[in-house]
C-alpha cells in the first residue's frame, strides 16, 4: 500500500504525524510512506499528488487540515481510500478570515505567495457533496482551536454521501493523540482498498 500524507498548511514534509505515520509503517513492509513537501500554489499541489496517484499502485492517501480538503478533491477524482484528520473545508474562507484583505497576497516561503486568485480557485474546485463518502474516515477533535469540527461533522455525514467519522471531545487541531490511532487508521484504508 502506497499512503500519501497530505500535510496542513503552514507545515512540511516533516510534519509530526507524517513522521509518526512513517515510523510506524516502517516496521511493516506492505505499507509505503510517501510524505510530499505541499508549500506550493494549490493547482501545483492537484498535479504533484495526481502524478503520484497515478504512478503507484494500491494508493490511499492521509490528509490533515489543508491536506485532508486536497484528499477529498482526489477521493472525488481517483475514488482512492482516505483518512481525514480535522479537515478544512473551506481554505478560501478560512485564509481570508485568518489573514483579512491587508494581508493577502500573504507570503507563505520565498517560492509561494498566497494570492485570491488561488483562494477562487479552491473554491472552485471543492466537491459540493463527498464522492466515493464510503471510502472516507474523518477523525475530528471537537477542541479543534482552529476549525469547527462541525462543519466537517456536516459535510461528511451528508444523506446518500455519508463518510465514517470519529468524534473526540476535547483534543486540539494537531491531534496529538494521533500515533494512538495509526492501527485503526490502516485497517481502515486497507479494508477500503478491496
Amino acid at each position: 500500500m502506497n499512503i500519501i500524507y497530505l500535510h496542513g498548511f503552514q507545515s512540511s514534509a516533516l510534519s509530526i504525524k507524517g513522521q509518526q505515520l512513517n515510523h510506524y509503517c516502517q516496521q511493516y513492509p506492505a505499507y509505503k510512506v510517501h510524505l510530499p513537501d505541499l508549500n506550493m500554489p494549490p493547482q501545483q499541489v492537484f498535479d504533484a499528488i495526481s502524478s503520484l496517484i497515478e504512478q503507484f499502485d494500491d494508493v490511499v492517501l492521509v490528509g490533515s487540515s489543508l491536506g485532508g480538503f486536497y484528499a477529498t478533491q482526489l477521493v472525488a477524482k481517483y475514488g482512492v481510500p482516505a483518512v481525514l484528520i480535522n479537515p478544512a473545508m473551506r481554505p478560501w474562507q478560512l485564509f481570508r478570515d485568518l489573514f483579512g484583505v491587508e494581508q493577502i497576497p500573504y507570503k507563505v516561503n520565498e517560492h509561494w505567495t498566497l494570492d485570491d486568485a488561488q483562494l477562487d480557485h479552491l473554491e472552485r474546485i471543492a466537491v459540493p457533496f463527498v464522492q466515493d463518502a464510503d471510502k472516507i474516515l474523518v477523525l475530528l477533535q471537537q477542541g479543534d482551536e482552529v476549525l469547527d469540527y462541525r462543519e466537517a461533522q456536516r459535510y461528511y455525514s451528508a444523506a446518500a454521501h455519508t463518510s465514517l467519522i470519529m468524534i473526540e471531545m476535547h483534543g486540539n487541531h494537531a491531534m496529538e493523540n494521533f500515533a494512538d490511532k495509526i492501527p485503526m487508521l490502516l485497517e481502515f484504508l486497507s479494508y477500503s482498498l478491496k
